[in-house]
């Protein structure tokens, strides 16, 4: 019996060491893939991913952007002149108060950039056609638990 719980002990870690080293495969893989999405589009990796958290959160002030994108605000409004200048997003302001800004992304722009992630996107719909229903809620989960796990070990490291 005890053989065994060493046995399963040993298996259990090195499967999760195997884990581990396809998650750090996968963002090196997808960390080249953004590198060449930028390099076509004339972006910096930062500006994609500001242009990502306003894909997916739609418009928002550059306070939120800035702490969904992990940036200091006066990083931040480098980047919004550099992506307001080459035609990515617009600085929409509130006519009731001119201080308060909201951050688009312009539809047509994106288009662009959905394009050329599209061999990923498909190549992932072929990979992710392989598993039933009950896996992928198994691995979304666990992808879901990796990105908090990694957004408090961040926290942690910004807090230190």
């Amino acid at each position: 019996m005890e053989q065994t719980q060493s046995s399963d002990a040993r298996h259990r870690r090195r499967a999760g060491n195997e884990i581990k080293a396809a998650l750090r495969d996968l963002r090196i893989q997808l960390a080249l893939l953004n590198h060449q999405v930028g390099g076509r589009l004339a972006l910096k990796d930062v500006d994609l991913d500001c242009l990502d958290v306003l894909a997916r959160s739609g418009p928002l002030t550059p306070s939120a952007l800035a702490r969904q994108a992990g940036l200091h605000p006066a990083t931040l409004t480098g980047i919004l002149d550099r992506l307001e200048r080459s035609g990515w997003i617009t600085r929409d302001r509130a006519p009731s108060d001119r201080r308060s800004v909201t951050i688009r992304l312009l539809p047509d722009r994106g288009i662009e950039v959905l394009r050329l992630y599209q061999p990923m996107i498909g190549a992932m719909d072929d990979v992710l056609a392989e598993y039933s229903s009950q896996e992928l809620e198994l691995i979304a989960g666990f992808l879901r638990r990796s990105a908090a796990a990694g957004r408090t070990a961040t926290e942690q490291i910004s807090q230190a």
